[in-house]
């Protein structure tokens, strides 16, 4: 599929027919008041989750019986959404995101946040999920710590480990070469083990509301399909933008390619200049 729509995805869902989507994986506004050149993220509290429950209800029937579906929120709707969700789907897991937020103050009225909530939900038991493809490894101390008879071929101990549901890793800093102009920017770590995990190769994921397009980007650096809404024009041209900077990148053939014809030029000027020192003498 690979198709991005610069649209609302209530205007455009019926592009994408029922039944067709292996995954969804959304990170839509979380009533934050975040300015992403509309009004998406400024709505009362009451509206904001009248349009939720109206677009989940949208997109739903998009995925197949097998499918996964994975919404990223705050703290402060999650509970709501979640509730609304189990109404229609399983939840599997509420997966906490760490940003790793440097302590530098912060609040002094409440605890700082400091996290995002991914919910986990699936059709029926029937669903695809591949941990292997997403294991951590131990590293070789831990390794040699357990080599006590009773973990020796474990497969766990050889390929890694779960990576279990509190996730570590820094949000999207200014200066990272990743970033794009957008100020709720998903690491491609994140998405990225969200898609091996839940989506099979050349299966289709469906991001209804896709920012800078690293759901594309994750699915192009992993054999899957993409499908897409952004409403946002500027943000439509950073996605294009981006996965035609990464399209145009070299492939593992090119580079191997290179490399070869590098070793090639390289013993062809020694063998040149071995030649002329010989004819000088």
């Amino acid at each position: 599929m690979n198709k991005i729509f610069n649209e609302d995805v209530l205007l455009g869902i019926n592009k994408i027919e029922d039944n067709s989507i292996d995954l969804i994986l959304t990170d839509p506004p979380y009533c934050l008041g975040k300015d992403y050149g509309n009004d998406s993220d400024k709505k009362s509290s009451n509206e904001y989750l009248e349009w939720t429950y109206q677009w989940i209800d949208a997109v739903l029937p998009k995925l197949r019986d097998s499918g996964s579906f994975y919404i990223f929120l705050s703290w402060q709707y999650s509970p709501e959404i979640f509730v609304y969700l189990k109404k229609k789907l399983r939840m599997v897991n509420e997966i906490i995101w760490d940003r790793r937020v440097p302590s530098m103050g912060g609040s002094t009225r409440k605890f700082s946040s400091v996290h995002d909530n991914i919910g986990f939900f699936v059709k029926n038991n029937d669903y695809y999920f591949d941990l292997d493809s997403i294991r951590i490894p131990y590293d070789e101390e831990t390794k040699k710590a357990r080599t006590r008879s009773i973990f020796i071929g474990k497969k766990w101990l050889e390929i890694g480990y779960n990576p279990k549901d509190l996730w570590s890793s820094s949000r999207i800093h200014a200066q990272d070469p990743e970033r794009e102009n957008h100020p709720t920017q998903k690491p491609l770590e994140i998405i990225e083990r969200i898609v091996k995990a839940s989506c099979s190769k050349n299966g289709i994921v469906l991001d209804p509301f896709m920012g800078t397009g690293t759901t594309a980007i994750a699915c192009l650096a992993n054999d899957r399909q993409y499908a897409g809404f952004e409403i946002n024009k500027e943000y439509y041209k950073v996605i294009m933008n981006r996965i035609k900077k990464y399209n145009s990148r070299p492939t593992l053939f090119q580079q191997q390619k290179k490399m070869v014809n590098d070793i090639h030029s390289q013993s062809s000027c020694l063998f040149t200049k071995t030649l002329t020192t010989h004819k000088c003498r």
